[in-house]
């Protein structure tokens, strides 16, 4: 278990020693190195986001795609036009909810999942981590993640680590 109350060392000031900027230049890394990986798909990488959602559950209506990508339904909103546009996804009213948009799947944007599958493999290799690695990496981004919800499993997970 970690003692917070460690005394500050002289170095915890230094850049390199940031948490903060550990991630902020990974996430930049990580998300360029999907660029050309996904420009084969004809796709970004925020949309390879919401396609993710929709190849996991669909319909789904904007507010579900929203929360899952843990983003504003204004952000996900020009997104969606986009895919829209390309011919990959149909928006629509919600049955039931004259409020709500439900995204759907196109023939064609369901298709686009199965030329999707070699992207996982494809930036492990580019990134030189095993599946392995990958997953602990995740976790460790996840608990980050709860971490700062203030989660309890957040401060549980750390505790056991």
């Amino acid at each position: 278990m970690t003692n917070r109350a460690d005394a500050p060392a002289e170095d915890d000031l230094l850049l390199e020693q940031q948490l903060c900027f550990a991630l902020t230049v990974a996430a930049r890394s990580v998300v360029g190195a999907y660029k050309p990986v996904l420009e084969k798909l004809n796709l970004t990488h925020p949309q390879y986001l919401v396609m993710l959602c929709l190849w996991e559950a669909s319909p789904r209506t904007v507010r579900n795609i929203s929360d899952a990508l843990a983003q504003e339904p204004a952000t996900i909103s020009p997104l969606l036009r986009r895919l829209e546009a390309a011919g990959l996804i149909t928006r629509r009213r919600a049955d039931g909810n004259e409020r709500a948009l439900a995204v759907d799947l196109t023939p064609a944007g369901a298709d686009l999942r199965n030329e999707a599958l070699k992207v996982p493999g494809t930036m492990m290799d580019r990134l030189g981590l095993t599946r392995s690695e990958v997953a602990g990496l995740h976790a460790s981004m996840m608990g980050l993640i709860a971490a700062t919800a203030g989660s309890p499993e957040a401060r549980t997970a750390r505790i056991e680590q």
